[in-house]
């Protein structure tokens, strides 16, 4: 039987061998960092032109991570991919038999999937706040402003929290394609949807983004113009309640189907 430590060094393997799951990582640094610099600039250079009531409560620090709704993307196609490579490939009847302690097997897979995402996701956060604020020139702020340094870890752990929660669904699915056409309609469109209209804004709060997003926001009401109902933790806090139910799911599915 395969010792634990033989196993993670199986999966950092398996995800270092793999291009698909590397590139996926580079663009969701790349994706976020290039278009919240963007965002930044223009913000900088059209700020004057916003009504007043929008200059009163703008909070720089988000701004900085204006890109970050498209890195999720590439966050999500990461997680996906280290699961359900496996699964369309075949290999995971190798694997099962190579580690038949299937918890083992998964949490082993989700520690060393889930380091190297929450990784990027801390070095994305950063290198996108740094660069924005850089961008902003006046209307910046500074890493040492209150709640600053909270919402610029926050930011990371959001990316590297959203990876591991695609892992846990595509455990459940057991599908790349399937997986990816709920979480993607879902984190893009549904999701963003949802939380405009009246009557399901309410609903929406919930979703795992759209709590999760609220441990990066310092200024209250700069993300939206409604009180929220949890603060920035406690939105961090639902977004984990959503990761460890798909982490949990999919382990007990995995315990009881066959390969």
């Amino acid at each position: 039987m395969a010792s634990v430590p033989a196993v993670l060094t199986s999966e950092w393997t398996k995800i270092r061998t793999v291009t698909s799951t590397v590139w996926t990582l580079i663009a969701a640094f790349g994706v976020t960092v290039a278009m919240s610099a963007a965002i930044c600039a223009l913000m900088n250079a059209q700020f004057d032109n916003l009504p007043p009531a929008e200059r009163a409560v703008f909070d720089p620090t988000p701004i900085s991570f204006s890109g970050l709704t498209l890195g999720q993307l590439a966050m999500v196609v990461f997680g996906v991919l280290v699961v359900g490579t496996e699964y369309g490939s075949g290999m995971i009847r190798t694997s099962l038999a190579a580690v038949p302690r299937r918890g083992t097997f998964l949490f082993s897979k989700i520690a060393v999937a889930g380091a190297l995402a929450l990784a990027v996701g801390a070095a994305t956060a950063f290198v996108s706040f740094f660069l924005g604020q850089a961008l902003l020139g006046d209307l910046g702020t500074t890493i040492g402003a209150p709640h600053v340094l909270r919402a610029v870890v926050g930011g990371g752990l959001y990316m590297g929290l959203i990876g591991i929660f695609s892992m846990g669904v595509a455990t459940i699915l057991r599908s790349s394609m399937l997986s990816l056409g709920i979480l993607m309609p879902f984190f893009f469109l549904v999701s963003q949807i949802l939380s405009v209209v009246p009557v399901a804004k309410e609903v929406a709060r919930y979703f795992p983004d759209q709590a999760g997003r609220k441990i990066m926001q310092v200024a209250p009401d700069a993300l939206n113009g409604d009180p929220s109902p949890y603060g920035p933790w406690g939105g961090l806090g639902i977004l984990v309640a959503w990761v460890a139910a798909a982490l949990v799911g999919g382990y007990l599915l995995l315990r009881r189907r066959d390969a």
